[in-house]
């Protein structure tokens, strides 16, 4: 007798049904939960939202009777490789430090260009001496690119620059109320308001 991979329930018949998109042997009572997967149909319909490669992978362990060692396998392939692909798309932008009160400067791809006109450095020369891509100062300089943290040290390090605008959020509490000073009540947003 097969177990219920919902419910873990003994099961004389298993039924193969597609449940968020996995295939799972379950019990009748289980069944309701998705769709019945034919093994005809289970072509058509796993070729929708994989690839060849990785949906034959998945059948053919489903076939040799390993269904959750040939499934897994599949899913974690493409999960690794989607992850990884689009790590290397989003290479040039970055999600901003909620924590980090030093936020980029707007102008810090002119701010950069500058400084480096003003040491009479080419970009190519610049990359050199920092061990970057030419490609990436040139990105950087046309605002098309943020810099990573580790490249925004080096940049400032050289130029003795700062990229960052420090504060930013603390010019909008200039000026306060009419005393000048501020209660907690004038800092505090109240959720039933």
């Amino acid at each position: 007798m097969a177990q219920c991979e919902m419910c873990g329930a003994e099961t004389s018949s298993p039924r193969t049904v597609k449940i968020e998109g996995a295939e799972l042997d379950v019990c009748d009572s289980c069944a309701g939960f998705g769709t019945e997967v034919r093994e005809q149909g289970s072509e058509s319909t796993s070729t929708k939202y994989s690839t060849g490669s990785s949906g034959s992978s998945g059948r053919s362990g489903r076939s040799g009777g390993g269904e959750s060692g040939g499934e897994s396998a599949s899913s974690g392939a493409g999960e690794s490789g989607g992850g990884s692909g689009s790590g290397g798309s989003r290479s040039g932008s970055r999600r901003p430090d909620p924590f980090n009160d030093d936020t980029l400067a707007q102008d810090y791809d002119d701010r950069l260009r500058e400084a480096r006109e003003g040491t009479g450095l080419s970009q190519a020369d610049l990359a050199k001496e920092l061990n970057e891509k030419a490609s990436l100062i040139r990105k950087l300089e046309r605002g098309e690119m943020l810099p990573s943290n580790r490249v925004q040290k080096k940049l400032e390090r050289r130029f003795d620059i700062d990229l960052t605008e420090e504060g930013a959020e603390d010019t909008e509490w200039e000026g306060g109320a009419s005393t000048g000073s501020y209660t907690f009540g004038d800092v505090v947003k109240r959720k039933d308001s």
